[in-house]
């Protein structure tokens, strides 16, 4: 979840700075991005011949920490660092369904990106440059 929110951040961040014709055509791609995205995913399971399962973790660290006080005292406390980390682990996979899933994302991104090429049009007449 923190790594996902890591690399989000500065695409909001980009997306706050395009155009609204960018922003428009950007969203009318999302869908074909997404499919592409789990083509590959599905692609490299079969390819692997087995699938990637990912988890977060969170480990906690136990740590002693110092500050000084307003009269110049140094102290020291118990402080606790929180530490999130992904494990991925291999897990069995049905190759023959993989293939099938494979095919209907392929025809699902073949219908999403007709119907995102009239979107894209649709952003152009909208917000011309």
């Amino acid at each position: 979840m923190m790594r996902s929110s890591l690399i989000l951040l500065p695409l909001v961040a980009l997306a706050a700075c395009s155009t609204p014709r960018e922003q428009c055509i950007g969203g009318a791609n999302r869908q074909v991005a997404t499919l592409d995205r789990l083509i590959a995913e599905t692609q490299g399971n079969i390819d692997r011949g087995f699938g990637i399962f990912e988890t977060e973790d969170v480990r906690v660290l136990r740590r002693t920490c110092e500050d000084t006080r307003d009269d110049g005292t140094v102290f020291r406390y118990q402080c606790d660092k929180t530490e999130t980390f992904t494990r991925r682990e291999p897990v069995a996979l049905n190759i023959a369904e993989e293939r099938v899933k494979l095919t209907q994302l392929q025809q699902r991104r073949t219908q999403a990106a007709a119907q995102a090429q009239a979107a894209i049009q649709q952003c152009i007449a909208v917000h011309p440059e």
